[in-house]
């Protein structure tokens, strides 16, 4: 059987990193390599994308945008990890397990945008109950998350992981203060919200994982309901779905009553809790934020456009 040609232009990122990993083991993947010294370099860079089945983008907005723009072989696959393309609706956006339409529509198109990593996490739990008529558009989200630093960049890994890394970097460190993080539009869109949430993120000393958490007071739902029936609504959604997994009421228990956001670090799939009480209830999204929050999204992503089962190659 003929391979699969793929260029990941971005590869020397965590995000690529993770993808070259993920096709290590495939025998129907060839991984297509620029010379380091043209990796930046728009000709050699055009050559592969419009050479290749498929191209990963793993790069900064402008540089992202800037590779479609090179792109002319109308059969390319361009799957971008970037924010650029994540509320175009020209793209395909990369969370399937959201309806049979997002799944058809990653399927078919030839462009295909991967949800950024808290994003992803928001949407998962938020877009059922949304769509479902329990919470209104206008429901005032706060989402509290919690990620490792992996997902900050070279530039704050190596400061992380240096030998002399300041006091501060020991700790919890809250940020995106100014409520304008770069996941608020996708969440707000693809959800059908009427506004943006208030988003609290925190990086913290672990390389990767994260959690994101959904809270609900159940006296603004438009459809009332426990956290015990409230995670019944998320099983029946999810059902059969292998990277988004709602766990049993009460699984909490298994870890003494506490969630660990790096307890998912390496796999490719997400948990959702259900924890609260009559009155305030706490939906929690824990994932790897390079798994289904970054690589293992865009691979899933691949193995659909390829009509393959997709879970190839991935950890589930």
């Amino acid at each position: 059987m003929e391979k699969v040609k793929v260029f990941i232009d971005g590869s020397e990122g965590t995000t690529g990193l993770r993808i070259n990993e993920r096709f290590a083991k495939r025998s129907d993947i060839e991984v297509m390599h620029i010379d380091p010294e043209q990796r930046k370099d728009p000709a050699a860079r055009k050559k592969l994308i419009d050479s290749s089945d498929y191209t990963f983008l793993c790069l900064p907005d402008a540089a992202a945008i800037e590779a479609c723009e090179l792109a002319e072989n109308p059969d390319t696959v361009i799957i971008d990890a970037s924010t650029a393309h994540r509320t175009n609706p020209e793209w395909a956006y990369g969370l399937p397990e959201l309806s049979p339409q997002f799944f058809e529509k990653i399927r078919t198109s030839k462009r295909i945008a991967v949800p950024g990593c808290y994003a992803s996490g928001f949407i998962m739990m938020a877009y059922p109950l949304v769509t479902k008529g329990i919470l209104g558009p206008d429901y005032p989200f706060t989402i509290p998350a919690l990620s490792g630093y992996s997902g900050a960049g070279k530039k704050a890994i190596a400061a992380y992981e240096s030998a002399d890394k300041p006091e501060d970097l020991f700790a919890p460190r809250q940020y995106a203060l100014a409520q304008m993080h770069k996941h608020l539009p996708e969440m707000k869109k693809i959800v059908g919200l009427d506004f943006e949430p208030i988003f609290e993120p925190v990086v913290d000393d672990y390389y990767c994982g994260m959690i994101v958490n959904l809270p609900i007071h159940t006296r603004l739902m438009k459809n009332k309901m426990g956290p015990e029936e409230l995670r019944d609504v998320l099983a029946e959604h999810y059902s059969g779905q292998q990277f988004i997994r709602v766990c049993r009421y009460g699984s909490e228990s298994e870890t003494n009553g506490f969630l660990a956001a790096n307890s998912m670090a390496g796999v490719d799939y997400a948990n959702i809790l259900v924890t609260g009480n009559e009155d305030r209830i706490i939906v929690s999204a824990i994932f790897d934020n390079l798994g289904k929050g970054a690589s293992g999204a865009a691979v899933e992503c691949l193995n659909i456009s390829m009509g393959i089962d997709p879970t190839t190659g991935l950890v589930v």
